[in-house]
């Protein structure tokens, strides 16, 4: 299976989302990233489920909804009733894990957990088997455009032996200073999705630069 890629809209032009969107409908996009921050699990605020319902209406790539916020199981409703394909949760905002991951599959939707730079995989062994996705934060989330940190590609190879080990599907995403430099590093070492902002929309032709992504090997 080829990777994925999906563009952050934590990138794209607030002024003129829609045409962003649709750029991505038009392009080798697999799916739609959008970061919801709260201003408290991270330190920043990016949009909440009015923008994200807007997004549903135009978006026409499955919508792969990132919650960098406190207590995330209260908005599982909210997430599904905006369009969400993908929910990832953090690990590290999340108390009862297992309970939240259940409850995203019971709403109908597809559930990933996310794990900050300082968290291991090895955290994951006791839920790797219910979640559909792993989403490896390779910068500390709350910001686009930060450097990629390299321990990342490790963490990434890690995670792809234990997935395998255990014969599992579960993707391994990755989000963060992704660029076609650390992307082609990151399908090396094991990753099924790539997610990218300031490397698709600060580029002159963001359609070529999701084809160029698509095309790492």
């Amino acid at each position: 299976m080829s990777h994925k890629v999906a563009p952050s809209l934590l990138s794209a032009n607030f002024l003129n989302l829609q045409a962003d969107i649709e750029m991505i409908n038009n392009s080798e996009a697999d799916w739609i990233h959008c970061d919801i921050m709260d201003g408290v699990f991270v330190p920043n605020i990016s949009f909440g489920f009015p923008i994200l319902e807007k997004v549903k209406e135009v978006a026409k790539k499955p919508l792969d909804v990132h919650l960098m916020i406190v207590q995330p199981e209260k908005f599982i409703e909210q997430v599904k009733n905006a369009g969400a394909y993908m929910m990832n949760v953090h690990y590290e905002a999340s108390t009862h894990l297992h309970r939240t991951i259940a409850a995203i599959h019971e709403a109908g939707m597809k559930a990933g957990v996310t794990l900050n730079p300082h968290t291991p995989v090895t955290l994951l062994n006791d839920i790797l088997h219910d979640v559909d996705m792993v989403l490896l934060m390779s910068v500390n989330p709350g910001f686009g455009g930060q450097k990629f940190i390299e321990h990342s590609l490790s963490k990434v190879s890690q995670l792809k032996e234990i997935i395998l080990k255990k014969n599992l599907n579960t993707l391994i995403e990755v989000d963060g200073g992704v660029n076609l430099e650390t992307g082609k590093k990151l399908v090396e070492a094991g990753a099924d999705i790539l997610v990218a902002g300031n490397a698709v929309f600060s580029t002159s032709n963001p359609a070529e630069t999701i084809h160029k992504l698509k095309s790492l090997t």
